[in-house]
């Protein structure tokens, strides 16, 4: 697992995953345009807007602009800051991670191949928190949060690539 790479020891951990009918060329683009200013984050957009992660709705469309991500590269979160990209590769996966202080993080997102049009989406996340009260008041927090945004993401995902497959002939960019 390439997470393990970035963050030993954690004390949090969630895995979800998805099963998507699409190819996962059809999946992998939505991955790689998310972020501010970008493809959106596919989750509840009122929710990320009223906290500023996101500035306008998520896209339905693949933005050619934003499809050549790479390792060093940061996806935009809000006004400041962002994820990191670590490691990735086309059509597999995206993983982004980061360290500052005493925390280390990582979230890798997967994309496993079922059968010849399918695929199953895994997002993976791991984290390192030093042992005091307010990081396990914050996981405490963080725990509900980020599986109830995660999922609706994963959807979120698996509703737009699904379209996008079912396009038949649709050139990546093209889609509405």
């Amino acid at each position: 697992m390439a997470l393990e790479r970035f963050v030993t020891n954690p004390n949090y951990r969630q895995i979800l995953t998805i099963d998507i009918d699409a190819a996962p060329r059809h999946v992998f683009p939505w991955l790689v345009q998310m972020g501010f200013q970008r493809g959106g984050l596919y989750s509840y957009d009122w929710l990320d807007r009223l906290f500023g992660f996101l500035d306008r709705p998520s896209a339905n469309v693949i933005l050619p602009a934003f499809q050549d991500l790479r390792p060093g590269d940061v996806i935009p979160i809000g006004r400041g800051g962002g994820f990191p990209v670590a490691d990735i590769e086309t059509n597999r996966s995206l993983v982004m991670a980061g360290s500052q202080d005493d925390v280390a993080w990582g979230w890798e997102l997967t994309l496993e191949a079922i059968g010849d049009r399918g695929t199953r989406l895994v997002s993976r996340n791991l984290a390192r928190t030093p042992a005091t009260w307010k990081s396990r008041a914050f996981l405490a927090l963080l725990r509900p949060a980020a599986f109830i945004m995660t999922r609706r993401m994963l959807r979120g995902i698996k509703q737009r690539a699904e379209a996008l497959a079912s396009t038949p002939a649709a050139p990546l960019g093209r889609v509405a």
